[in-house]
């Protein structure tokens, strides 16, 4: 299996994505759709922070392509029936909500602010032109979109149905999260800095990057929020930024606050994370095959301010899962309040439950309660667990991980008698795709035999033979 592994102990931004990604092998090419689609264009450069060469990826406005879709928005308001346009509407079409660099701290690139620490001069891929006087950097710049505008312009660009998938329930999310944030339903959310010209280059180009990778496995290490306060359209807030909490209750990976006070993982970064990325507590055993380091704007002294990209291939066997133990001793909850378990559990990110009848104090007989779940989930779980069951407290087992195959559903097709029947059976593999047991669902089975009169034993039996069959088991 070929995995991407992200440490996230500086944060991310979209920006130091695409750093990252280009670094560690991805071809810049793959950028295209987006130029060709947006007046925007990459500029990739290098720089050291603290010791550590790294790449940067800007992101600047062709103005002069800017200012024919400016006018060209002029000319359609001249032409509205009233003859009348507000000045609302007139700052969302040419982006003249003449926002400082400090309004727009949260967003990618503001967050680890380009304007500080970049002494080189950049050379823009893929057009391999060079940076001319008709360019300006693209954060915070350019028109604001609304949620579907954004979704709209994403799908006039020359994508994969996959890619164009991912890219927009990335936007999805971060709409989601402002929608949660304002109050307002996702299709009245107005993006403001994520819903610029550079936001959308930083989403849609970390998919193609990504894809360019070709991995089968994305996964990042706690991501780290920085701290302090960070100033944007809507006010001042403590770091990490309303959105950003909302994203992260989400995704799979946990955040974590420092190391330094600074905003360190902004919501575009965030939101691609959330989508495309598993958790871990730590960086997976792989053979590394390439590496790179995606640098933000701050220079800090105790730290280097990059984001790190690693991709190999995992070694062959089971796979290392994060996971975390909840367990509780209860000796008055109802059988059913019991029964129910697995799946209250399961709407807040249980795993698995397992109930066992134990003797307590006094002889008493009673329940031991043990719950896998994500460590993001953990005090979700924990809570859901207590509140059911009554529980005055809920441990946390010292287990950090386990060893998981990798499991996948396919369908088979039996013949009984004259009927055709459609069965899944879950197939487990190695993570080099190996495959080592197969067992059909039994809900499918038992409705086939329920049909047919044929013994579920037997059903199940043909269905596995077939898939066997199928995979040259």
């Amino acid at each position: 299996m070929r995995i991407l592994a992200f440490d996230g102990r500086m944060g991310a931004s979209g920006d130091m994505i695409l750093a990252a990604l280009v670094a560690a092998g991805a071809d810049p090419d793959a950028l295209a759709p987006v130029e060709e689609e947006l007046p925007v264009r990459y500029a990739i450069d290098q720089t050291v922070k603290n010791g550590v060469d790294a790449t940067t990826m800007d992101v600047y406005l062709d103005t002069e392509m800017t200012r024919d879709a400016e006018q060209q928005s002029d000319s359609d308001d001249e032409r509205d029936s009233a003859g009348h346009v507000s000045d609302h509407e007139r700052e969302q079409a040419t982006g003249s909500e003449h926002h400082t660099t400090a309004d727009h701290s949260h967003t990618d690139g503001h967050g680890h602010d380009h304007t500080a620490d970049h002494s080189h001069n950049h050379v823009e891929t893929p057009s391999k032109s060079s940076k001319a006087s008709n360019h300006e950097h693209a954060e915070g710049s350019g028109i604001t979109r609304s949620y579907e505008e954004v979704i709209e312009i994403v799908g006039t660009m020359s994508l994969s149905k996959a890619i164009e998938q991912q890219a927009t329930s990335i936007f999805e999310r971060l709409g989601r999260a402002e929608a949660a944030v304002h109050a307002t339903d996702l299709e009245e959310t107005h993006f403001h800095e994520v819903g610029t010209d550079d936001a959308i280059a930083d989403v849609v180009g970390a998919v193609l990057l990504l894809a360019e990778l070709d991995v089968d496995r994305i996964v990042t290490t706690p991501l780290a929020t920085g701290g302090g306060e960070v100033t944007m359209s809507h006010g001042t807030y403590p770091v990490p930024a309303p959105a950003v909490v909302e994203l992260a209750e989400g995704a799979n990976w946990a955040m974590c606050g420092g190391p330094v006070e600074a905003e360190l993982l902004t919501p575009t970064g965030a939101a691609i994370l959330a989508e495309l990325a598993d958790g871990v507590t730590q960086l997976p055993t792989v053979d590394v095959s390439t590496s790179g380091y995606g640098a933000g704007g701050y220079s800090f002294d105790e730290y280097s301010n990059v984001f790190r990209a690693i991709v190999g291939e995992s070694q062959t066997g089971l796979r290392r899962d994060e996971i975390t133990v909840l367990e509780t001793n209860v000796d008055d909850a109802t059988p059913e309040t019991l029964g129910r378990l697995h799946d209250t559990l399961a709407e807040v990110g249980a795993r698995d439950v397992s109930v066992l009848p134990v003797t307590m104090k006094k002889s008493r007989p009673g329940h031991l309660i043990k719950v896998i779940c994500d460590p993001a989930d953990a005090k979700r779980v924990a809570r859901r667990l207590a509140t059911e069951t009554g529980s005055l407290g809920v441990r946390e087992g010292g287990v950090t991980h386990r060893f998981v195959a990798d499991r996948s559903f396919e369908t088979v097709h039996l013949e009984l008698g004259e009927e055709h029947f459609e069965i899944a059976v879950k197939i487990a593999r190695t993570s080099d795709g190996t495959p080592f047991d197969i067992s059909a669902e039994y809900d499918d089975a038992a409705s086939v035999a329920d049909k047919t009169g044929v013994p579920v034993r037997e059903v199940v039996r043909q269905a596995e033979a077939s898939a066997e069959s199928e995979l040259n088991f």
